[in-house]
């Protein structure tokens, strides 16, 4: 499920990255920037046809951490997140060693644009951890588009009593 892609690999939609510079804002409005973990989510064609001059993440947290904070239960996590029955969440499963990925969640909702030079200097830092294989990465970018596609109908059908 994973690969552990080279420092000069192109990057790819599906690679996971440490230390992403992305903002967050505060409770008074203001806006502060943190490192996060993230996941590319920009197709790999438009970064390898040098479309993409910023890329889409989304946030990468710990599954520990999230149920920790009681964003969910570790049953929701182990019955409906894992299995993709929670919407705009991915769920990750640990990563086998040498790759450092815990159990993890995606989250499609908060997503960020980071300009593509700076995701490529963290890879060439080794800041990239990891990288979704096929069938995965189709599996999340599935994911992602149903997170945000909408099929807007002019009224809702109509039902029998």
């Amino acid at each position: 499920m994973y690969a552990l892609p080279g420092l000069n690999e192109p990057m790819e939609q599906g690679d996971v990255f440490d230390d992403v510079p992305v903002y967050r804002e505060e409770a008074n409005g203001s806006l502060t920037t943190y490192r996060a973990r993230a996941v590319v989510l920009t197709q790999t064609c438009d970064l390898m046809q040098n479309k993409a001059k910023r890329v889409v993440v989304g946030i990468v947290h710990l599954a520990e951490d999230v149920v920790r904070a009681g964003e969910f239960k570790a049953q929701a996590v182990r019955d409906q997140v894992r299995r993709g029955l929670i919407y705009g969440v991915y769920f990750l499963p640990e990563a086998p060693p040498p790759i450092e990925l815990p159990e993890s969640l995606v989250d499609l909702r908060d997503l960020h644009t980071i300009p593509r030079v700076t995701l490529e200097s963290l890879a060439s830092s080794g800041k990239r951890i990891a990288r979704l294989t096929t069938p995965y990465r189709e599996h999340l970018a599935q994911h992602f588009a149903v997170t945000y596609m909408r099929v807007a109908l002019p009224e809702p059908f109509a039902t029998n009593p």
